[in-house]
């Protein structure tokens, strides 16, 4: 099998292509705290998403290629919690053995999905194999154990999706024929651990728990944060308050950022769709459009700071 490039994530939370041996890591004390991982425990609309996804990517024209998502959640003491999916992304690169995500959307969701609960990060990766392969290959290790001591605790999650068969059932249940297993229809979910130095994988006992998968109203705008990726990681590098929102109440979706200015109650509001960006000023609970067209959503923040300083 290829190598399998990782997106991963540093102290903060914020994913990354590792391409180099990591930095060296300063938190030790709080790293002491955790034991090696003994279950990880999905929520069920992760599972789902999980499933449903790679159903629908199999049927899809790039289908014989590898897929995967980044996994989000809680660490505790001795499990994970998997509460988020973040997709490999439309502009991942992809082949039969191996696929690179697309790191620089996966930065931003990750921004968005930890704005709730800042305890989030990044657990692990699920991707899939072809065949019957249902254990991380020997370029998996060679990428997982360059960067798996950053993730809290040292050690990771990691899946293997499988659709070969063996454990196929008509039903759509989801069901286990092993600890570490979950399978619905002809497609199947295998589990492992990694720890910091390990030499090799372990099986990781699975649970299903309830739960939301708190990254899907990301996929209405996952085309956006695609184009838009890396100025909008910058300016939230940037500008540290900035938040941002998925609107997917109208009939095309689109996601919006804000930028607090100093004067209370008011803002910066920049609105991406797939064809336009637009900016307007909030300001006590009403939105005044601005007259700019600015297709880069960071110039267009900086040309309107500009002004509003010039005013001042």
């Amino acid at each position: 099998m290829g190598k399998l490039q990782r997106a991963v994530t540093d102290l903060r939370g914020e994913p990354k292509v590792v391409r180099q041996t990591p930095p060296i890591l300063t938190d030790a004390g709080a790293r002491a705290s955790y034991s090696p991982l003994q279950r990880v425990r999905i929520a069920d609309e992760v599972a789902r998403v999980l499933f449903d996804e790679y159903g629908a990517h199999r049927k899809s024209e790039r289908g014989e290629e590898e897929t995967g998502w980044l996994l989000l959640g809680l660490r505790d003491t001795k499990e994970a919690i998997a509460l988020a999916t973040l997709p490999a992304g439309a502009e991942r690169e992809a082949g039969e053995a191996h696929i690179r995500f697309n790191s620089g959307a996966q930065a931003v969701a990750s921004r968005i999905v930890r704005q709730a609960d800042r305890r989030l990060a990044l657990l692990g990766v699920v991707h899939t194999h072809p065949g019957s392969l249902r254990h991380p290959s020997d370029g998996d290790f060679r990428g997982d154990i360059s960067w798996v001591g950053q993730l809290r605790g040292g050690d990771g999650v990691f899946g293997i999706g499988t659709a070969d068969g063996k454990y196929a059932r008509p039903s759509d249940e989801l069901w286990q024929p092993r600890a570490n297993m979950f399978c619905r229809g002809d497609l199947c979910y295998s589990w492992y651990s990694l720890r910091e130095s390990a030499r090799s994988y372990q099986a990781l006992p699975a649970e299903i728990a309830p739960g939301s998968d708190l990254a899907l109203p990301l996929r209405a705008v996952w085309p956006i944060l695609e184009e838009h990726a890396e100025r909008l990681d910058r300016l939230a590098r940037q500008q540290a308050k900035v938040e941002f929102e998925c609107l997917t109440g109208s009939e095309h979706a689109a996601l919006a950022l804000m930028v607090p200015l100093a004067d209370e109650g008011r803002s910066l509001r920049v609105v991406l769709t797939g064809k336009e960006v637009r900016y307007f000023l909030a300001r006590e609970g009403s939105l005044l459009a601005a007259d700019l067209s600015e297709p880069h959503a960071d110039r267009g923040v900086y040309r309107l700071l500009a002004e509003l300083a010039g005013e001042a």
